[in-house]
């Protein structure tokens, strides 16, 4: 099975919890594909910009984006009761 990879991202999605696949330089001196998620904070004709969960922004030029897309808010985590006393 064949999957088409499809960057479905445009200026109105910034504000959106996005996912993008990428070919990013690799140490190696090559590249290597990679996936970033986060909101998007911009979109242009030449780059995605991405702040991820550590609050880094990861900026991806357009030409090297594989496949994007807008995806649901991250699950909220719930409280653990605390069991006896201190």
């Amino acid at each position: 099975m064949r999957y088409r990879l499809e960057v479905r991202l445009c200026t109105t999605d910034v504000g959106q919890r996005v996912v993008l696949r990428w070919r990013r330089p690799a140490r190696d001196g090559g590249e290597e594909v990679a996936d970033v998620r986060g909101l998007l904070e911009a979109a242009d004709a030449g780059s995605f910009t991405v702040r991820v969960a550590s609050g880094e922004l990861v900026v991806i030029p357009r030409a090297l984006a594989l496949a994007g897309k807008t995806v649901p808010p991250a699950p909220r985590r719930q409280a653990r009761a605390r069991s006896g006393s201190l």
